[in-house]
């Protein structure tokens, strides 16, 4: 019995070390928040699949010291806005960046129609905000590097992680404690099959509706059509897509890859010809690009 205890206890301490769950604010400093009836559900599927967040998190899974490089990447699952595939496209992910040597954080995201927030398309980018400021501002605690932490986001994901990259000149929360202090601005982005325009004929109509609601104001489209964001001080970008995604059209990758282009941000793309849409590290779909050989070269780029 005491074996099983210390072995419980050692287990408990490890857990906690290498991954941890971290709440973004104290309940009652949430901005963008009015008390509803919501609860945070998790419905029967194959991956584990969250809607409705109530309170918005990161998940901190570090690398062993022996092989951390200093980098870390704040990713952001997809889900169409209306929830986040929190392992296929968080935590297995996190796994594969640990095996590199880098810190990952993965982003639990309020979804904007949920009955708790008050105005739909701040909350999602308010988060991310959040969550990468609160990495830099434990950058010393977890053994990173400052100025080498990015975003990853997929889907709907990739328009939060993108927004993240191309709104960052003013936060769209009040500050709240020294947290707020830091740098908004992530050092990198990687883009997966990313929504990154709301214009109609362009964006996943699912994603634009659960943003912005099914009859935005031009200047709200426009806003967050992250495109029309991009200038010279936009992060180095990696994007990835194929072109039979049924579900984004790939216009949004080659609209914002052009952008960067545009602006003389270094920029990486590639368009596979077949892959779809939602393969997350590619590995379980035999026709969907095994893209981490690409991520792990372009990664060194970053580190140096």
């Amino acid at each position: 019995m005491k074996q099983l205890i210390l072995l419980s206890l050692f287990i408990t301490i490890s857990c906690n070390f290498y991954a941890q769950v971290v709440p973004l604010w104290d309940k009652k400093d949430i901005p963008n928040y009015q008390k509803s009836k919501g609860k945070e559900e998790v419905p029967p599927r194959d991956i584990l699949f969250i809607k409705n967040i109530q309170e918005p998190t990161v998940e901190v899974m570090l690398p062993s010291k022996q092989s951390a490089n200093g980098m870390a990447v704040l990713i952001c699952p997809g889900g169409g806005y209306g929830g986040v595939a929190y392992d296929w496209e968080g935590t297995d992910v996190g796994k594969y960046l640990n095996s590199k040597g880098i810190s990952a954080f993965v982003l639990k995201y309020r979804m904007p129609q949920a009955e708790s927030v008050v105005i739909s398309h701040k909350a999602p980018l308010q988060d991310a905000q959040r969550a990468i400021r609160y990495i830099r501002h434990n950058a010393k605690k977890f053994n990173l590097d400052k100025n080498k932490i990015g975003v990853m986001g997929f889907s709907a994901g990739g328009h939060l992680a993108s927004s993240l990259g191309t709104h960052f000149t003013e936060a769209y929360y009040e500050a709240k404690d020294d947290i707020d202090t830091e740098i908004i601005r992530p050092d990198f982005m990687m883009l997966f099959y990313p929504v990154i325009s709301m214009k109609k004929g362009v964006t996943h109509n699912g994603s634009r509706n659960n943003l912005l609601g099914k009859n935005p104001s031009e200047d709200l489209v426009s806003e967050f059509s992250n495109e029309l964001q991009v200038t010279e001080q936009t992060p180095p970008t990696f994007i990835l897509h194929s072109g039979d995604d049924k579900a984004v059209p790939v216009e949004n990758s080659i609209r914002m890859y052009q952008a960067l282009l545009k602006n003389n941000v270094k920029a990486t793309m590639h368009i596979y010809p077949t892959g779809g849409h939602g393969y997350g590290l590619g590995k379980s779909r035999e026709a969907a690009p095994d893209w981490a050989d690409l991520a792990t070269e372009w990664f060194l780029t970053m580190n140096n």
